[in-house]
């Protein structure tokens, strides 16, 4: 049931899936596979800066196995960065994790190579998140193939918990007005928040579509790859329908699901629009996507550069000129506000109990936050010289990881969006 047009924007959901779907999802996966894209540096052991926690999901598909640290290449551990020969020596093979939808972040032989000299920038004062700490001694890299986004069983009040207060302290939204489906909202069907939603300026009720169209991503992902069947001798994960309606269902969310998924797209356009216009950062020719495989290197810069063209190609973008474009002194107040804000949902992150999803929830809101960090940047990325450093703007490898793939698994839940349409035309 979600066609069409969407609000605040110019484009339609077909014109998305089309192009998603078949132009730019098959490109991205293999971009993603990659050894530069693949690993991503992240520290799990942050406590909760916001209440005392101690909800920790005790179920294993929850669950981190680290490495010993003696076990992880020198190279990797050093503050340089800088991946030397002796360590490659000296570093011996990570068990894999032992139990099936553990968080393994081994490194293999042929990717051990991959893992970068990687230069830092420091760039806070334009980042929409909380930077983890990556130099912290907890911090540790993680193997995202082998950890896949899904259904790990956290859910229940302390999920809840995450999710409200996201919405009900960090979207701008005054105390008095209810989420539609929040506990305790009363019986309006959501009629007083969409009444404030519709009153407020753009970028407030875009900042609620974003994280709205987040959550529905998050949600997809753990409908498709929902844990079937559970057996001693085999674990089987695929698409729950049953899930996906509970989610998103028009009549069983009360009128919510459609809008959620609206907000989906909404959150696709706007990363994609990042994409599009960070495209000088990375055609330099000085930039690479450095692993010490040149002839990987050089043809996966060549796919990046594919996959930005085409973002760039897309002919329905969102028109980002409608944010901050007001009376300059307000605009400047509103933007800083908006940055705060979503640095705040970034820290938020640290209280999500379940390890497997406080890495994709840590990783999914540090792309978004890299997106409008691009967006808000755009006359410095116009002045970027051809070559030698930017110093006016810069991403960091983390930022870059964190952005492609948060945006691939918005590009993924978009394309598994199809697949539920089938399943449920088949059921009919």
């Amino acid at each position: 049931q979600v066609t069409g047009y969407l609000d605040d924007c110019t484009c339609d959901v077909e014109t998305i899936d089309a192009f998603n779907n078949y132009k730019l999802f098959p490109r991205l996966n293999e971009l993603l596979e990659s050894d530069y894209f693949r690993y991503y540096k992240v520290n799990l052991q942050k406590p909760c800066p916001f209440w005392e926690d101690n909800s920790h999901c005790a179920m294993r598909d929850c669950a981190v196995q680290p490495c010993p640290s003696d076990e992880v290449p020198d190279g990797i551990r050093a503050g340089s960065y800088k991946y030397s020969e002796e360590a490659n020596n000296l570093a011996e093979e990570c068990e894999e994790a032992k139990r099936l939808g553990a968080v393994d972040d081994s490194l293999s032989k042929e990717t051990r190579q991959a893992v970068l000299q990687w230069a830092q920038h420091d760039d806070s004062s334009d980042s929409f998140c909380e930077a983890d700490d990556i130099h912290s001694p907890d911090a540790e890299y993680v193997d995202l193939l082998l950890n896949p986004e899904r259904y790990t069983g956290y859910k229940g009040p302390d999920a809840w918990k995450i999710w409200n207060s996201i919405y009900e302290e960090n979207c701008f939204k005054p105390q008095n007005v209810k989420r539609p489906l929040a506990s305790g909202r009363g019986d309006d069907g959501g009629h007083t928040f969409y009444k404030w939603l519709k009153g407020v300026c753009v970028e407030k009720r875009a900042f609620y579509r974003l994280i709205s169209g987040l959550h529905a991503s998050i949600n997809i992902h753990l409908s498709a790859r929902y844990l079937l069947q559970d057996s001693w001798s085999e674990k089987k994960w695929g698409p729950n329908v049953t899930e996906f309606q509970q989610r998103f269902d028009e009549v069983l969310t009360s009128g919510e699901g459609p809008r959620r998924l609206k907000n989906l797209y909404f959150l696709y356009l706007i990363e994609l629009r990042a994409l599009s216009k960070v495209l000088p950062f990375f055609e330099r020719p000085g930039f690479q996507l450095y692993t010490g495989n040149k002839s990987q290197d050089a043809e996966m810069k060549h796919l990046l550069l594919e996959i930005l063209h085409l973002a760039k190609s897309f002919p329905l973008h969102f028109d980002e000129n409608s944010f901050f474009a007001g009376n300059k002194k307000e605009a400047a107040k509103l933007k800083e506000e908006f940055r705060l804000h979503f640095k705040n949902i970034s820290k938020i992150m640290d209280c999500v109990g379940c390890f497997k999803c406080r890495l994709w929830g840590k990783l999914q809101t540090q792309g978004l936050g890299t997106a409008l960090k691009i967006l808000f940047s755009e006359n410095l990325i116009e002045k970027i010289p051809e070559s030698g450093p930017s110093y006016g703007f810069q991403l960091t490898r983390q930022e870059i990881v964190a952005l492609f793939n948060a945006f691939g698994r918005v590009s993924t839940s978009v394309k598994e969006l199809e697949n539920f349409r089938n399943l449920l035309q088949n059921m009919r």
